[in-house]
C-alpha cells in the first residue's frame, strides 16, 4: 500500500490511552462527530482548564530566544491565557471555584519562574505543527503527538524530553507517554534523545529523570495496540468493558444533550461542560 497520510490511522498517546481505558470513550473522543454540525466534541472541566492554561504559558516560551523567555512575568502571560477559559468555557460555574484554580495556576508559575531550570537553556523545535512518523507503512499507521519541551543538550548535541504535569497524581510506571514521545522525537528530528523527565510543577522545583525505554520494545508494544485500534475501527467495535464507565459515561451525556456547549477549541471541536450535579466525586479535585 502506498503511503497516504490522509487515509492512514493516526494514533497518539491520548488516543491510545483512551482506547486502553475504554474503546467506547475512544470512539466518542476521537471519531464521533455531531451529526448536526459535523464537528468532533470534547469536554472541559476545571482541572483540565488549569492544565491547559499552565501548559500554554510554559510551552509558549520555547519559541522565544533564551534571553527573552522570562523577560515578561509568567503571571502576566497567565492573565492573557486565562481569558480563553474563564467562566463556563473552563468548566467554572462560580467565581469562587475559578479563583481557587487560578490561584493554584499562579502558584505553579511562580515556582517555575523562581526555578526555571532547563527553561533557560536552548530548546529544540521540531519543524512540524504536529510531529508524526510512519509507525507502520504496510499497516497504514501513523504515530503523532506534541511534546511539551525538548531541551537541547549542547555538550552532547542531544535532546532531553520534558513533560509538564499539573495534576496531583503521578504518572503510572507502565505509562506509554514517554516511550511514545521518545519514538516521536527520535524519528522527527535528527538529534539523539538521551534523557526523559516528568516535571511535576505543582510540587517539584526541577524535572524528575526517568529511565530510557528500549526503543524496539516500545515500538513493538505501541504498534500492537495501534493494530488493535485499527481493527476496532474496521469492525466498528467500540464497546465499554464495564457497560458504562466514567470515561464514556460523561461523553455519552454530551452526545445525548445533557451538557452545555461553551465554545470551540483550537482544533475546531465543540467544547461542552457538564453541570456540577452531573459530576461524580472522581471527576472533581481537592485543592
Amino acid at each position: 500500500m502506498a503511503k497516504d497520510k490522509f487515509t492512514a490511522v493516526w494514533v497518539s498517546h491520548s488516543s491510545i490511552n483512551d482506547f486502553l481505558n475504554c474503546p467506547r470513550a475512544y470512539f466518542l473522543k476521537n471519531l464521533y462527530k455531531n451529526p448536526k454540525t459535523g464537528r468532533k466534541i470534547t469536554l472541559i472541566n476545571p482541572a483540565m482548564a488549569l492544565g491547559q492554561a499552565v501548559h500554554e504559558v510554559i510551552e509558549g516560551l520555547s519559541v522565544l530566544s533564551v534571553e527573552r523567555r522570562l523577560e515578561r512575568p509568567l503571571l502576566e502571560r497567565l492573565e492573557d491565557t486565562w481569558k480563553k477559559i474563564t467562566g463556563r468555557r473552563g468548566g467554572f460555574f462560580n467565581p469562587e471555584t475559578e479563583g481557587r484554580y487560578k490561584d493554584r495556576a499562579r502558584k505553579m508559575l511562580k515556582g517555575v519562574e523562581k526555578n526555571p531550570g532547563p527553561l533557560t537553556n536552548l530548546a529544540v523545535k521540531i519543524n512540524q505543527e504536529l510531529p508524526y512518523y510512519w509507525l507502520s507503512e504496510p499497516d497504514n499507521l501513523i504515530l503523532c503527538g506534541k511534546i511539551d519541551w525538548l531541551e537541547y543538550l549542547k555538550d552532547k548535541d542531544a535532546a532531553h524530553i520534558i513533560d509538564f504535569k499539573t495534576g496531583r497524581g503521578e504518572e503510572k510506571t507502565n505509562s506509554l507517554q514517554l516511550p511514545i514521545y521518545y519514538l516521536l522525537a527520535s524519528h522527527a528530528q535528527k538529534r539523539p534523545v538521551i534523557k526523559l523527565s516528568y516535571w511535576y510543577i505543582d510540587r517539584d522545583s526541577r524535572p524528575r529523570e526517568q529511565k530510557l525505554p528500549d526503543i524496539k520494545q516500545a515500538e513493538a508494544k505501541i504498534l500492537k495496540i495501534a493494530k488493535e485500534m485499527k481493527l476496532a475501527r474496521q469492525l466498528n467495535r467500540f464497546k465499554c468493558p464495564n457497560e458504562g464507565c466514567r470515561e464514556c459515561r460523561e461523553m455519552e451525556q454530551a452526545v445525548s444533550g445533557q451538557a452545555e456547549l461553551v465554545g470551540h477549541d483550537a482544533m475546531g471541536r465543540e467544547v461542552y461542560v457538564l453541570q456540577p450535579d452531573k459530576h461524580d466525586e472522581k471527576s472533581s479535585e481537592i485543592l
